[in-house]
């Protein structure tokens, strides 16, 4: 589970800035939300919501944690040698020239890592690694410019990826390419965090697959029967079948009418990279007679449910991160909550999985139905200050009292995080 995320420098985030999902001193016994890991002594949270203005930086810190998945995924194997570092600082200033930080501490497989780099346009400054398998700190690597300090607890060919590594490459990017088994899984993290753009349709980092493609191919990874006719019925394996059954559930309790998937094969064309075209039929009950219609043909707030549907229980059934920006977008508010309540759900959400998130959906904060989806530990907020720079703060800076109702409050302005909008008129024609 992600601990915190730590950031500077990118984008419209000028100073550094903490992303905790630690829980706080809020709350009883009796909720569930919180989840105790042995290895950490506070409990941590599985889901995180950034509210703010637009263009107040929910969606550049959003960004940052998908630029840092993808510069570990992909330094080493994609980046030319003479590329320099794909980085965004932030714009105005000095800080242009400066360098950025990106960090994160996890627990991952009991074990709590703390992770990260430093970087400028043409190099990797710094980068460090340390673990705490038994409670106490073990310096697996630090870097500075080409200079590596390995401790004696990092065992494998490291001296030989460290010959590899460019300057403009990460260590840890270079180790899973070359294998090494101590580094694997701290690799497989950061891979396995899932990130969409609802408005766009399309996956955060620019090496990663369509959304389209992502969502249609995991669905014949999962659901499609490996023979059948040109309109097929879908898998009824085991595994295959556990996901299936999940993902008709969310459908149903979405309380959409749809009632049945699938996949209509002279509609959908496999690729190399994935699956290309829209080969989905939903089947919606009525009185008089049942009837199949395309995703096509669907609400856009259906396409969009269906779209995260898949994303959503692949993260909850493997416990890794997914991270959404503009959750609301095309969603009705019940939908929204339906999916945040995922993850806070622990007969759900066995594995830990976490949703991070940006959104303007209010309700989230409300009494809706029944308690409000996010507890007040689980909101954050982001707005610009006077030089245009992003400030990312927790709604419990507030200490919000219990029975406050925080939605009420958010739209107000107690807490800051909104626009604050001038007299707009439109002009009106000339009498004459």
């Amino acid at each position: 589970m992600l601990i915190e995320f730590r950031v500077e420098n990118h984008r419209s985030i000028r100073d550094e800035q903490v992303l905790s999902l630690e829980a706080g001193r809020i709350g009883g016994d009796q909720d569930v939300r919180p989840r105790a890991i042995p290895s950490h002594p506070a409990k941590l949270l599985p889901a995180a919501a950034l509210y703010g203005a637009n263009g107040s930086g929910k969606s550049n810190l959003l960004a940052a944690i998908a630029y840092m998945k993808e510069a570990v995924s992909y330094s080493h194997r994609l980046w030319g040698p003479d590329e320099g570092i794909p980085r965004t600082p932030f714009a105005w200033g000095e800080k242009r020239q400066e360098s950025s930080l990106y960090e994160v501490e996890i627990i991952l497989g009991g074990v709590r890592y703390q992770y990260g780099f430093i970087c400028d346009d043409h190099v990797f400054l710094e980068e460090w690694l340390y673990a705490w398998p038994n409670g106490k700190k073990q310096t697996w690597l630090e870097r500075e410019g080409a200079k590596f300090k390995f401790g004696e607890s990092l065992r494998g060919e490291n001296r030989v990826i460290e010959e590899l590594t460019r300057p403009n490459a990460l260590y840890l990017s270079a180790a899973a390419q070359l294998r090494h088994l101590q580094l694997a899984s701290l690799y497989s993290w950061f891979g396995s965090i899932g990130t969409i753009n609802v408005v766009s349709g399309s996956s955060a980092p620019s090496h990663s697959v369509n959304l389209e493609q992502a969502h249609l191919a995991l669905a014949f990874e999962f659901m499609l029967e490996p023979r059948g006719d040109r309109k097929s019925g879908l898998a009824k394996n085991e595994s295959s079948g556990s996901m299936l059954d999940q993902f008709k559930s969310l459908l149903r309790a979405a309380d959409l009418g749809i009632v049945d998937v699938r996949i209509n094969r002279e509609d959908s064309v496999l690729h190399n990279r994935g699956v290309r075209g829209s080969g989905f039929e939903l089947k919606h009950r009525s009185k008089t007679e049942d009837a199949w219609l395309s995703l096509k043909e669907e609400s856009s707030g259906t396409r969009t449910l269906f779209r995260l549907a898949l994303p959503v229980l692949r993260s909850i059934r493997d416990g890794t991160i997914l991270i959404v920006d503009e959750l609301e977008a095309s969603l009705h508010p019940i939908l929204a909550d339906l999916l945040v309540r995922q993850f806070n759900d622990p007969e759900i959400n066995k594995k830990n999985a976490q949703l991070i998130f940006s959104t303007h959906d209010t309700n989230l904060l409300g009494t809706l139905v029944g308690e409000p989806a996010l507890r007040r530990d689980q909101v954050w907020l982001t707005e610009k200050d006077e030089n245009g720079a992003t400030i990312l703060y927790p709604l419990t800076d507030f200490k919000p009292r219990k029975d406050e109702n925080v939605e009420r409050g958010y739209v107000q302005g107690r807490y800051g995080a909104i626009p604050f909008l001038g007299e707009f008129r439109v002009p009106s024609g000339d009498a004459g």
